[in-house]
């Protein structure tokens, strides 16, 4: 499929794109080689492929979610920089 060199343009003022000449003709040759390419894809017999959003099969790797001990209160807050009452104490940021 051939795109035009006011194709390129049209799309160019779009995407607000200010284009030299030289610009347009190289963008002109290389957007009509990759829909080129495209079309011919588009021959290829797909019958019997699954339709896939990746090349390879993708696993969870996160382990099971299985509940257990918690920390402390205490252990929880032994390196906070400032505490009191028992919870993380923070500077004021609301008037």
């Amino acid at each position: 499929m051939k795109i035009t060199k006011q194709e390129v343009e049209h799309v160019a003022k779009l995407a607000r794109l200010e284009l030299s000449e030289q610009e347009k003709e190289k963008l002109t040759d290389q957007l009509s080689n990759i829909l080129t390419y495209v079309e011919k894809m588009s021959e290829l017999d797909t019958k019997g492929v699954e339709p896939t959003s990746h090349v390879m099969n993708i696993n969870n790797v996160m382990r099971d979610d299985v509940p257990g001990e918690s920390l402390s209160q205490d252990r929880a807050l032994s390196n906070a920089p400032d505490k009191a009452a028992g919870h993380y104490k923070v500077p004021k940021i609301i008037e």
